[in-house]
C-alpha cells in the first residue's frame, strides 16, 4: 500500500523525503516522487520503479537547473515537502499517474494512500466547470476539490474538501503560497506525526521519521492535522480543536516497521480491512456491478461464452481458488476445476481453447503455478493470474492480471494475501456473474454492497477483543493433534485455518470434509482431541451442526466458528468464536479471521517464530 512522508522545518528536504520513503519501501510500491516548495513555486519530481529511479531523475532535475544557469541546490534548499510510494490501484503504472498530484494552478499539492468511492461523480462536476485532469488516478480529484475551496487558508480548504469525499484514505496537501504549513487527513488509512524541535514529520507509519524523532501522535480516524515548523494542531472536520496526546516511544527500527505489534504477521492480519479494501473499492465504484479494468487481451467477449474455468494454485492461493470456485459456479454458472498446481502438469491435462486457467501466486514467482500456467497457454488456453506483484513473472506469463492489492507480506504464513486474493475472486465472480446475465441486477447489487462491506467488517472484529480466542488457545496449545471441519464454502476456510496452525505451530493437523469424518477421520478422535468447526451460516449449516453432534458423541471438544445472533449452534459446541453476519457465499473473509489469530497465539503460547517458521520460505521457486 502507498507511502506518504511530509515534513516542515529548517533542514533541507529532499534528503529527508527519500530516506524517509525507504523506511516504508517493505510496504511495496511500483513508482514515487515527491514534492517541495522553493522561493518560486514547488518543484515535483516523479519516476516509475524503485527509489533509486526517483533519486536519478532528481539528480537529473539538479543537473538540467545548473545548466539552465540555476543553483545545483534547487531540490535541496527548500523546509516544506511532501513524498510519496504508489502501489497501483486507479491507472496503470506511469509517470503521470505517479504521485504527488496538483492542481492545474500548481498550486496545491497532494499525495493518498487509499480510494476516493465517489472521484467519478466528482471528476465529471470538476470537467464539467473546464478543470483538465493529467492522470487516470482518482487521487488527482483531491488536489482539485482543494484548489476549488482554497482562498488563502489551506486548512479551511481541506477541511471543506474532506466533506465532499467518499471512500477510505489518508492524504497531505501543501499549498504553494503557505510555506511551512501541511495539513494531513485521515479516514480508515495510516497517518501519523513524528514531533521535533523547530520540525515536524508526517507520515504512513513511524519507520519514516524513527531516526529524528520517538515523539509522536497519532491520528484518529475523522482527524484533521496541521502541521507548521513550531507545533502541530488537531481539529474536526468542523474546524474544533482536539487535544492529542504526545508519546515517547521505545521501538527500535523492526518494531517501528512492525507497527508496533510483536510480530509482523500479527500487523499483517490487523492490515486485511485495509487489503481487502485496496482490492475491491475502485472495482466497486458504481454500486451495481463490478469493473476490472484492463485484463489485457481476455475481453468481455470472450468471458461470456467460455466453456470451463480450470484453477491452479499451490497452499494457500489453492485455498483461495476453492472459495472462487464455490462463487464462480454459484453466481455465473461456470464449470470449474480445481488443480493443485504442482500435480497439473504431470497428468496431461485436457485443456486448450476455449477455457480459462486461472493460475494464482501471492508472489507472481511460485514455480509449480508458473510451470502449469504456461503449459495450458501452449495448449492455446487462455490465462489470467491473480498476484500481488507487479512484473513478476506470472504478470509476463498471462494472457490478463488481475492484482491483489495487500501491499508487502513479511510474515511467512500468507494471512492478508490470503483474504485478497479472496476478494479478487470475488470480484471476478461477480463481473463474470453481470456479464453473463446469471444474476438478477438486485442480487448483483446487495453482493457488490455485502462486498464493499466487508473491510468494515473485518476492521471491527480486528478492533475488538480477542479474548476468546486467546482462552481457547491457552487451553489447547499443548494439544498434539487438530482437527478441521467444513462443509461447502467453510471446507476452504477449514483447510486454510489447519494450514495455518500446522505452519506456525508445528502441530499435526488435518483438515476434511465434515461429511466425510466417518470414512475415516473419526478413528482419530478421543477425549483430547480439539476439532475446530466452520459452522457459519449456510444452506448445508444444519448438515454442519450433525458432524459437531457425532463429533461431541466420541468425546472430542468442539470449537465452533459461527454467525452472530445465531444461538442455537451453542448447543452444539463447547467453544464459540463468534463473526458479524454478512451473505453466506461471503463468510469466508470473516470466518477466517479468528482461525488465523488462534494459530498465532497456540504457536506463541509454544514459544515459536511465527514470522519464520522452520523450513518454510516465502515464495517456493524451484520445484
Amino acid at each position: 500500500m502507498c507511502g506518504i512522508v511530509g515534513y516542515v522545518g529548517a533542514r533541507p528536504v529532499q534528503g529527508l523525503l527519500l530516506a524517509g520513503l525507504e523506511k516504508l519501501e517493505y510496504r511495496g510500491y511500483d513508482s514515487a516522487g515527491l514534492s517541495v516548495l522553493n522561493g518560486d513555486g514547488v518543484d515535483s519530481v516523479r519516476a516509475v520503479g524503485n527509489l533509486q529511479a526517483l533519486r536519478d531523475a532528481v539528480a537529473q532535475t539538479a543537473r538540467a537547473a545548473v545548466a539552465d544557469g540555476g543553483a545545483a541546490v534547487a531540490l535541496a534548499e527548500p523546509s516544506t515537502g511532501i513524498g510519496h510510494t504508489r502501489w497501483a490501484t486507479h491507472g496503470r503504472v506511469s509517470e503521470r499517474n505517479a504521485h504527488p498530484h496538483e492542481d492545474e494552478a500548481g498550486r496545491i499539492h497532494i499525495v493518498v494512500n487509499g480510494i476516493v468511492e465517489n472521484y467519478i461523480v466528482l471528476k465529471r462536476e470538476l470537467e464539467a466547470s473546464g478543470v483538465t485532469f493529467t492522470s487516470e488516478t482518482d487521487a488527482e480529484v483531491i488536489a482539485h476539490v482543494i484548489a476549488r475551496h482554497y482562498d488563502g487558508d489551506l486548512p479551511a480548504a481541506v477541511r471543506a474538501a474532506y466533506g465532499e469525499l467518499v471512500g477510505h484514505f489518508a492524504f497531505v496537501a501543501m499549498a504553494a503560497d503557505e510555506p511551512g504549513v501541511l495539513v494531513g487527513v485521515r479516514r480508515e488509512c495510516p497517518l501519523v506525526v513524528g514531533r521535533g524541535e523547530g520540525e515536524q514529520f508526517l507520515a504512513s507509519a513511524v519507520p519514516a521519521f524513527l531516526e529524528h524523532t520517538r515523539r509522536v501522535q497519532f491520528i484518529e480516524d475523522g482527524e484533521l492535522v496541521v502541521l507548521r515548523p513550531g507545533g502541530v494542531e488537531f481539529m474536526s472536520p468542523a474546524g474544533e480543536p482536539i487535544e492529542r496526546e504526545v508519546v515517547e516511544i521505545d521501538w527500535d527500527a523492526e518494531t517501528a516497521e512492525k507497527g508496533g505489534y510483536e510480530t509482523f504477521m500479527l500487523k499483517e492480519i490487523h492490515e486485511q480491512a485495509d487489503a481487502v479494501a485496496e482490492t475491491v473499492a475502485d472495482r466497486t465504484a458504481r454500486g451495481d456491478g463490478v469493473d476490472l479494468g484492463d485484463l489485457g487481451t481476455i475481453d468481455d467477449a470472450f468471458l461470456r461464452e467460455l466453456r470451463r474455468i480450470v484453477v491452479v494454485a499451490c497452499g494457500t492461493s489453492y485455498h483461495a481458488g476453492l472459495i472462487g470456485r464455490y462463487a464462480i459456479e454459484g453466481w455465473a454458472r461456470v464449470p470449474v476445476e480445481m488443480d493443485i498446481a504442482s500435480e497439473y502438469r504431470y497428468r496431461d491435462p485436457v485443456v486448450g481453447p476455449g477455457d480459462l486457467v486461472i493460475g494464482i501466486s501471492q508472489s507472481g514467482e511460485t514455480a509449480d503455478t508458473l510451470a502449469a500456467m504456461r503449459l495450458a497457454r501452449a495448449r492455446g488456453a487462455t490465462v489470467l493470474a491473480i498476484t500481488n506483484v507487479m512484473g513478476s513473472q506470472a504478470t509476463r506469463d498471462a494472457d490478463g492480471v488481475l492484482f491483489t492489492r495487500a501491499g508487502l507480506e513479511i510474515g511467512v504464513a500468507a494471512t492478508k494475501t490470503f483474504v485478497s486474493q479472496v476478494a479478487a475472486m470475488y470480484l471476478f465472480a461477480l463481473r463474470l456473474a453481470e456479464l453473463r446475465g446469471t444474476l438478477e441486477p438486485a442480487r448483483l447489487s446487495e453482493l457488490v454492497g455485502e462486498l464493499k462491506r466487508l473491510p468494515h467488517l473485518i476492521a471491527e472484529m480486528l478492533d475488538g477483543d480477542d479474548e476468546a480466542i486467546k482462552a481457547v488457545a491457552e487451553r489447547h496449545h499443548q494439544a498434539e493433534f487438530f482437527l478441521y471441519l467444513g462443509r461447502h464454502i467453510g471446507l476452504p476456510v477449514a483447510l486454510e485455518g489447519a494450514l495455518k496452525l500446522k505452519e506456525i505451530s508445528y502441530i499435526a493437523t488435518d483438515a476434511y470434509a465434515a461429511g466425510e469424518m466417518k470414512h475415516g477421520p473419526i478413528a482419530l478422535l478421543d477425549e483430547a482431541t480439539p476439532v475446530v468447526c466452520v459452522a457459519t451460516e449456510s444452506p448445508v449449516l444444519d448438515k454442519v451442526v450433525s458432524n459437531m453432534q457425532e463429533v461431541r458423541v466420541r468425546g472430542a471438544h468442539v470449537i465452533a466458528v459461527a454467525s452472530d445472533g445465531d444461538e442455537e449452534i451453542g448447543e452444539h459446541a463447547d467453544e464459540l468464536l463468534r463473526v458479524p453476519r454478512t451473505d453466506w457465499m461471503l463468510a469466508p473473509l470473516l470466518a477466517v479471521i479468528p482461525l488465523q489469530l488462534l494459530a498465532y497465539h497456540v504457536a506463541r503460547l509454544r514459544g515459536l517464530n511465527v514470522d519464520q517458521p522452520r523450513n518454510l520460505a516465502k515464495t517456493v521457486t524451484v520445484e
